[in-house]
């Protein structure tokens, strides 16, 4: 079913609509008045004098209603249906008023000085804190957040973020060498001694291990003794076995230069050194690096991790109560709290409020001023002449009315100076 302009009226258009109606029935009827006095006048001012001055009132009301009738209708369509020229102005020339209007807005409103000055006089900064330090105002504006970035992680791709974030390991992580970088690091912490809390870690571990475990050296070297053994010699090794890995611990923990302890510094040492000047050293580790990131294993962790974070994400931005949401509204009240006590901070807002709008302004004002021209071309020629005559169409019958009663006292004035000037007229 086509649409009319009449299906396309909102309420406010419907009310301006049977605004509009009124006022023609009251222009008319000051019209239909007018004609009325003037056929009244003209038939008994012959035997009452005085009627010449009302018939006068009412041929200039006649003339004045028909004339600003007939100058409203032109606006809109054809007076009575005949193409007059120079009529019909909104419909014909509709495209035309739209580049009009788009020129003007462009040259009087976007323009730089303008939108500077307009901004440079709003305390814009200071409003927006007022308004977002409201409780209810920061949530509102976390929950419009949390819908965009749900909207935004539903619309993302899983594959194309993990192949991102493919692409973003080889970058960064694969493709620069590890080795002369590594090495240079592990010197710097040899060289500081910043590695012996790493090793004292590793010695108490494995100290808590045994103390823990000692079952577990049960058979650890008595099996593979002769059958011949006697089984009290099985136990004895291996209580042996596990006491001496005790004694060798508790050495190593109490004993900061233990050998073990200079060994482990002297390896580092010279791994440092191997991976700065080593080519096979340096060889091996990137090899080894190159291994662990084509394991499939390490892919299905990364995909792994990714679905993970984004579940975990959707759902908390979902959740009003999450920690997530209200750490966002907490934060957007303490943005609003600084908004309206940091007098620097709202210098910088405001500035570069100004600065990003003086900068939209003068790059893309052309375009914008543009939506106008191309929205009014987009518009049906009867339903753009309708708008605009709901829009003020009322305000045109008030000066057909208007009209009417200037041309009575025009036509008045000027039968009255005449009858005044030429006696008998």
């Amino acid at each position: 079913m086509p649409r009319t302009p009449t299906t396309l009226l909102s309420p406010a258009d419907q009310e301006r609509r049977r605004a509009l109606r009124r006022m023609k029935a009251v222009a008319l009827g000051a019209l239909i008045f007018m004609a009325l006095a003037f056929v009244t006048a003209f038939a008994l001012q012959q035997r009452v004098e005085w009627l010449a001055y009302v018939r006068a009132a009412a041929e200039g009301g006649m003339v004045g209603a028909l004339a600003d009738w007939f100058a409203v209708t032109a606006l809109f369509r054809h007076p009575l249906g005949i193409p007059i020229p120079h009529t019909a102005i909104i419909p014909t020339r509709k495209d035309e008023i739209g580049r009009t209007l788009g020129e003007f807005v462009e040259t009087n409103f976007l323009e730089a000085s303008v939108v500077r000055t307009k901004l440079s006089s709003t305390p814009i900064a200071q409003r927006a804190g007022e308004w977002l330090k409201q409780p209810a105002h920061a949530e509102r504006v976390g929950s419009e957040g949390a819908t965009i970035a749900t909207a935004v992680l539903n619309a993302l791709s899983d594959d194309d973020v993990q192949g991102l974030i493919t692409d973003l390991a080889r970058e960064h992580l694969v493709a620069p060498e590890w080795g002369t970088p590594a090495g240079v690091w592990l010197e710097r912490i040899v060289q500081a001694d910043a590695h012996h809390g790493a090793v004292d870690l590793a010695v108490d571990s494995v100290a808590t291990w045994l103390d823990a475990n000692a079952v577990a050296f049960s058979g650890l070297i008595s099996r593979r003794l002769p059958s011949w053994v006697p089984k009290l010699a099985h136990r004895f090794v291996d209580d042996t076995a596990y006491n001496e890995a005790v004694r060798f611990i508790r050495a190593v923990q109490s004993d900061p230069g233990h050998p073990a302890r200079l060994a482990i510094d002297g390896y580092l040492a010279r791994l440092a050194d191997n991976l700065q000047h080593d080519p096979a050293t340096r060889a091996k580790l990137e090899n080894a690096k190159a291994t662990l990131f084509d394991s499939p294993r390490v892919g299905a962790l990364a995909a792994e991790a990714w679905n993970t974070a984004k579940n975990g994400l959707l759902a908390a931005l979902a959740d009003p109560q999450s920690g997530l949401r209200r750490r966002m509204a907490q934060a957007l009240q303490e943005v609003g709290e600084r908004l309206t006590t940091d007098a620097a901070l709202q210098h910088r807002v405001d500035t570069w409020v100004s600065d990003a709008a003086v900068f939209v302004v003068d790059r893309y004002r052309h375009d914008i001023a543009s939506i106008i021209t191309d929205t009014v071309e987009r518009w049906d020629p009867a339903e753009t002449t309708e708008k605009i005559e709901l829009m003020v169409g009322r305000d045109l019958q008030y000066i057909r009315l208007n009209g009417t009663v200037v041309g009575a006292l025009a036509g008045l004035a000027i039968f009255t100076i005449a009858h005044a000037l030429i006696p008998g007229v």
